[in-house]
C-alpha cells in the first residue's frame, strides 16, 4: 500500500472499501452500489486482489452483506432528505464516500463524518490529492474515543444543529463494542431532535443464522478476534428493539439480511445474497 502506515484506516475499513470496489469488478451488473473512489483512496498495491481476503468466491457473501447494506443506508438517508431531514450523521465513517459519489443529492445535505481524527486527517489529504474538494456541506468531525471523547460533544461542537433532526447511520460498529456501550449508545442517540432516526447494524447470534451462514460469522469472528478487535456483542432481534425502546425510541423496527436480500439480490443468477447474520435496526425519536 502506498500510504504511510500509521495514518491509514483500520484493516477493516480498508477491506469495505476493497470489497465494495470489487463488487463493480467481478460482479455482474446491474451493480447495487458503484464505488471504486475508496479503491482510489487506498492506492494499494497492484496485487491487490491477490490477497487471501480478497478472492472473488469466498468473500461472495462479506461482499454482498456490505453491498446491501451500504445500499440500504444511503437510500434511507435519501428518503428522509426527502421528508426535509437533511443532517446526515455517519458514525465510525471510515472510507464511506457517498458525499463524493452521490453529490446530486448531497450538497442538498449536512453531513457530518464522524471518525478518529489520524483517520480523518488521512482521508481529507487523501480525497484531495485524487481531486475531490471538501465542501462547505461536509463536516469532519474527529473524536478522540480513546481519550473519552463524546461523539455527541464533538458534533454539536461542529455546525450540527441540536434542535433539528438527524438521520444518523451506524454500521459495522455494534459488534465490538459491549452490550452496555451500545445501550449508552442507544441512549445517546435518544436524546437528539425529535424525528432524528438511527441506522445500525448488529450482528445475530450464530445459532439463528441460516444454516449456509454460519461458517461465514464464526471465520469473520475468528478473524476479527485474531486482528485484536474481536467481536463482543450479537443480538437476537428482539433483545436490541427492547435495548432501543428502552433507551427512549418512540418507534422500533428491524429489517433482515434476508430483506435486504429480497430487496437488492432478487432474480440474479451470480450468487450474490445477503447473509442472514447482519440485521439492521431502524429507530425513530
Amino acid at each position: 500500500m502506498n500510504n504511510s502506515p500509521k495514518n491509514i484506516p483500520d484493516n477493516t475499513a480498508v477491506r469495505v472499501a476493497l470489497w465494495r470496489a470489487m463488487h463493480v469488478q467481478v460482479d455482474q451488473a446491474p451493480h447495487i452500489l458503484e464505488d471504486e473512489i475508496g479503491l482510489k483512496l487506498i492506492n494499494p498495491d497492484e496485487g491487490w486482489r491477490q490477497r487471501p481476503d480478497m478472492d472473488p468466491d469466498f468473500t461472495r457473501g462479506f461482499r454482498a452483506s456490505i453491498i446491501a447494506r451500504a445500499r440500504f443506508i444511503e437510500d434511507q438517508a435519501i428518503e428522509y432528505l426527502s421528508r426535509g431531514v437533511n443532517q446526515y450523521v455517519v458514525l465510525g465513517a471510515g472510507l464511506d464516500t457517498f458525499a463524493q459519489r452521490r453529490m446530486d443529492v448531497a450538497l442538498k445535505m449536512q453531513i457530518f463524518e464522524i471518525d478518529q481524527p489520524l483517520t480523518q486527517a488521512w482521508k481529507k489529504q487523501r480525497l484531495i490529492e485524487i481531486g475531490y474538494d471538501l465542501p462547505a456541506w461536509l463536516h469532519f468531525v474527529p473524536v478522540d474515543f480513546e481519550n473519552g471523547k463524546s461523539w455527541q460533544d464533538e458534533l454539536v461542537n461542529s455546525s450540527f444543529d441540536k434542535t433539528k433532526p438527524a438521520f444518523v447511520a451506524s454500521t459495522g460498529v455494534s459488534m465490538y463494542l459491549t452490550k452496555e456501550a451500545n445501550a449508552v449508545s442507544l441512549r445517546q442517540v435518544a436524546t437528539m431532535a425529535k424525528g432524528t432516526t438511527l441506522a445500525m447494524t448488529f450482528l445475530l447470534p450464530a445459532d439463528l443464522l441460516e444454516p449456509e451462514d454460519r461458517m461465514g460469522l464464526q471465520m469473520s469472528e475468528k478473524g476479527a478476534r485474531a486482528s485484536g478487535t474481536p467481536f463482543l456483542s450479537f443480538f437476537p432481534p428482539e433483545e436490541i428493539v427492547s435495548m432501543a425502546r428502552a433507551a427512549g425510541f418512540s418507534d422500533v423496527k428491524f429489517v433482515s439480511g434476508l430483506d435486504l436480500s429480497k430487496k437488492y439480490y432478487s432474480g440474479r443468477t451470480d450468487g450474490l445474497r445477503s447473509s442472514s447474520g447482519e440485521n439492521i435496526l431502524i429507530a425513530t425519536v
